[in-house]
């Protein structure tokens, strides 16, 4: 069955509308204290590939909710009035993301058009995934 749209046309799409960055302009971006870099990729990518050092995780699936005060699941990083940069391996995913969040509402946003794979080729800082603490560490 022929999709009426397919997922890059969906993409190409969510691309007229939001700011997208290079992996030059998002380096020049990193470290700054009012940016934060949201990884949007699977846990199984982060603990394959690792993630670029400092990025918040935020699964693809959760975001609208984690991004939203009124929804149940909010994440206060989201709430921080910092500006946004989204990554996932390519871009696809990030241009989808960056365009919900633009929609919400949530400003300024942009995502990194190679994705985390032009990061890691320009030698941009990579590590692994932060481990979450046991209950018993939380205190």
């Amino acid at each position: 069955m022929k999709m009426k749209k397919s997922h890059m046309d969906l993409v190409n799409d969510a691309r007229t509308r939001i700011k997208t960055i290079s992996v030059d302009e998002a380096k020049e971006m990193y470290g700054r204290d009012d940016v934060v870099f949201v990884d949007l990729r699977d846990v199984r990518e982060l603990d394959r590939e690792g993630m670029i050092v400092g990025a918040v995780h935020a699964p693809r699936g959760m975001l609208e909710f984690w991004v939203d005060p009124e929804s149940p699941y909010h994440r206060e990083v989201f709430a921080s009035g910092k500006t946004f940069v989204f990554y996932c391996a390519s871009g696809w995913r990030s241009s989808l993301a960056t365009d919900s969040m633009r929609n919400m509402g949530l400003e300024p946003v942009c995502h990194i058009d190679e994705g985390f794979t032009g990061w890691q080729e320009a030698g941009g800082a990579v590590g692994e995934r932060p481990k979450k603490k046991k209950p018993e560490e939380k205190k």
